[in-house]
């Protein structure tokens, strides 16, 4: 199977900055890809090459089995593009900007029913200005939608909105899919790559870290879960952390955080009742204790020795 996307060796550089450092990967038909990382990581600048919005310094991109710089004209009916920066002019209404849109597209679909679909069939007489976030979302995947496109380009979709929006966003991507379609999304969200996509390419400082399924990149952590809880006093752990099951023990104040080890035969309950057991055998009282399971978080953190999410709140 020829892959809708082809990427091989790609660097483009501004100045004395790399933003993007070699990278490479192919995207297939059908599925959800994810380029994740945290802002600056290369992965507008990458997926803006892959548009065709940018020239790569070298390297070669194939989109559909086209150049997307030198056969723009070609590929661009094909594609359907929400950038990370998107705006409309406060006045115009819902209704306008689909008709204004379809007009520059020789193929296009119903855009009534889009507004039927997308949710917005109320808000069809709307200005753009009195859309909610959420809704001017949707209605920049309607917009993306409107040429019928094969490949869908969906560039930090859901940044700035309230995780009930983000949500019924994540719904409507499934649904694109649903229709046919292939997705390359860009995120820093890890909770949305991981709920969303097929595959998952990590990138940091301009190059790809990891590509692989969500559940391969979390599995080979070879970690299970984790324990987490505060204590009142001191507490020995050291016979706790020695434990076959536990991968290591980390400490931040009262705060103490349990790493079990994942081997397949584990219980997830188990790491939690050997945490529970030490403590009440050594007298230690303890509360807020919970459990969380690895996610890509985790994964960023192995590969890069830094918190994504300190990374968004820079």
């Amino acid at each position: 199977m020829n892959p809708v996307i082809s990427v091989n060796e790609i660097f483009k550089t501004y100045g004395r900055t790399r933003a993007v450092d070699g990278v490479s990967f192919q995207v297939q038909e059908g599925e959800i890809f994810g380029m994740v990382g945290p802002n600056g990581a290369g992965k507008t600048t990458t997926i803006e090459c892959v548009e065709g919005l940018r020239a790569a310094d070298c390297g070669q991109i194939k989109v559909l089995g086209l150049d997307p710089v030198k056969q723009e004209r070609q590929l661009r009916p094909l594609l359907g593009i929400q950038l990370q920066q998107a705006h409309l002019p406060d006045n115009l209404k819902v209704w306008e900007a689909l008709d204004l849109y379809a007009s520059f597209y020789d193929r296009t679909v119903d855009w009534e029913q889009l507004l039927v679909e997308l949710g917005l069939e109320e808000k069809r007489t709307a200005a753009f200005r009195k859309l909610s976030g959420g809704q001017q979302q949707r209605l920049f995947i309607a917009l993306a939608l409107i040429n019928d496109p094969q490949l869908v380009f969906l560039d930090e979709l859901t940044t700035g909105l309230d995780p009930h929006a983000r949500h019924a966003i994540w719904d409507l991507v499934e649904e694109v899919r649903e229709r046919g379609k292939t997705v390359f999304l860009t995120t820093h969200y890890m909770e949305e790559a991981e709920q969303l996509c097929d595959r998952v390419a990590i990138m940091d400082n301009g190059k790809i870290v990891a590509l692989d399924t969500p559940a391969n990149l979390i599995n080979g952590l070879g970690i299970s879960e984790r324990v987490i809880f505060r204590v009142a006093g001191d507490w020995d752990y050291a016979g706790l952390e020695s434990h076959p099951r536990v991968e290591r023990v980390e400490c931040d104040g009262d705060k103490r955080v349990v790493y079990g080890k994942s081997n397949g035969s584990v219980n997830p309950a188990t790491i939690v009742t050997e945490v529970v057991n030490a403590l009440t055998a050594g007298g230690i009282q303890f509360s807020d204790l919970r459990t969380e399971h690895p996610d890509l978080e985790d994964v960023f953190l192995t590969l890069t020795g830094r918190q994504l999410r300190e990374e968004r709140s820079a």
